[in-house]
């Protein structure tokens, strides 16, 4: 039976009745598919509402600071890195950064970190989700997975958090419904999309297998059950939808790719940009290889490489679409790396460091051109505008418009707040 379309504005109609004809044609409609309707009768104006989406570039292993954005020139331990000026006069950073720099007008960098975990481990989990691993027995959902439910629409038939080329921080005690879907190789998408039997054949099998578990559920109602419905239900979502081609980016001209990179980071952050355009909340693209206890400066120098023409060539695109000031970029990762030159190896190397560091936010309606917060002549100490976990994923959180006290009910009835107590948003952003 086609859908009630008398909520729908007449403008709308049209499409939505394509849509449903499309898929009675493929034989897909069905108890599977009875999200996919309720999308085709919701309002007009609630299909209209433009959420905001957040970019996640992750610099696994914590890049330097003094080598990127928070330069010592003639200090002790300055490193072998020269400042370039940037679009924003007075604001200078890494020479190996020539086309982020003039792009530096949409951008703020937040000098103040201080987030007081120096183990990988912990730094990762703890600046994913506000919360140290282990504190009140609890695993926490991610920011990824938070904005997933607070961004996403639930009946989108893409994943709402998307990670690309690195390990997943998941939903927590928020369940299966918000946890990421993983892309290990950007070139390559999400395999098997396409099923080994025809439309209708494959409609009736999960048709079936739907009425099965749901005997099951009635039986027994346990976790493990829930998520692998769950799980079922998200990956024939995505194997019909239209917008799984955005996983494609052979669908990109040369051009376009060329810009970004001939690199998996590069080809990361197209992708990432194609998931937001069609209306994913969140991705997460991962950069290894900056733990540099070890010959810090070539290796920097090669990764700064790698994420100037990617980064700046997102930023570029999301401005030429309309879509930077609905889309939060932020570059970060576990921590900084220490003032001091340690002469451990043969090369020259950096120790972690998460006293002083440094992250940058770019688009989302932020205001850019400025920098925030600064460390001593040395970059070991912040002498203004500290910035700790709590305060910078509340700051993501209100740039996204959540409300990060906002409590969410963990297991055994126990409300926990999006961000803990104790945040300060760094307003500066807003001003």
């Amino acid at each position: 039976m086609e859908p009630n379309f008398k909520s729908v504005s007449p403008r709308l109609v049209d499409i939505y009745r394509r849509d449903f004809l499309k898929l009675s044609a493929a034989g897909v409609v069905g108890t599977c598919f009875s999200g996919w309707l309720n999308i085709l009768a919701a309002d007009a104006a609630k299909a209209g509402i433009k959420h905001k989406s957040c970019i996640v570039l992750w610099m696994e292993g914590g890049p330097s600071h003094k080598d990127t954005f928070d330069m010592k020139p003639g200090t002790a331990d300055a490193g072998e890195f020269s400042e370039i000026p940037t679009s924003v006069p007075g604001i200078r950073i890494s020479e190996h950064f020539p086309k982020f720099a003039q792009l530096m007008q949409h951008a703020a960098i937040l000098r103040g970190m201080s987030t007081g975990e120096g183990a990988h481990a912990r730094a990762r989990y703890y600046l994913h989700t506000g919360y140290r691993e282990g504190q009140g027995g609890l695993v926490y959902p991610s920011i990824g997975s938070i904005a997933a439910m607070e961004l996403g629409d639930p009946e989108f038939p893409l994943p709402n958090y998307v990670c690309i080329g690195g390990r997943s921080f998941g939903s927590g005690f928020l369940g299966p419904r918000h946890q990421p879907l993983v892309v290990t190789n950007p070139d390559r998408g999400v395999e098997n999309l396409k099923a080994a039997v025809d439309e209708q054949k494959f409609s009736t099998r999960f048709s079936l297998l739907e009425e099965m578990e749901k005997g099951f559920h009635k039986e027994y109602q346990a976790t493990n059950a829930l998520a692998h419905q769950t799980t079922y239900q998200r990956a024939v979502q995505l194997m019909q939808s239209r917008e799984a081609k955005a996983f494609d980016i052979s669908q990109e001209p040369a051009a376009v790719r060329a810009a970004y990179g001939e690199t998996q980071f590069g080809r990361g952050c197209l992708l990432a940009r194609r998931l937001v355009e069609v209306g994913v909340a969140f991705v997460e693209v991962t950069l290894g290889g900056w733990d540099t206890h070890q010959d810090n400066f070539d290796r920097v120098k090669r990764l700064s490489a790698v994420v100037d023409p990617a980064m700046s060539a997102l930023v570029t695109d999301l401005k030429d679409r309309g879509l930077l000031d609905s889309t939060l970029i932020v570059w970060m990762g576990d921590f900084g790396r220490t003032p001091k030159i340690n002469n451990r190896g043969p090369k020259p190397g950096r120790d972690h460091y998460p006293r002083a560091w440094s992250t940058v936010l770019i688009g989302g309606g932020i205001k850019g051109g400025q920098v925030i917060g600064r460390t001593d002549k040395e970059g070991a100490v912040v002498e203004e505008r500290m910035v700790t976990t709590l305060d910078f994923m509340a700051t993501i959180c209100q740039i996204l418009g959540i409300d990060y006290t906002k409590r969410n009910i963990a297991p055994g009835g126990r409300p926990i707040r999006i961000v803990d107590k104790g945040a300060n948003p760094v307003t500066e952003l807003f001003a």
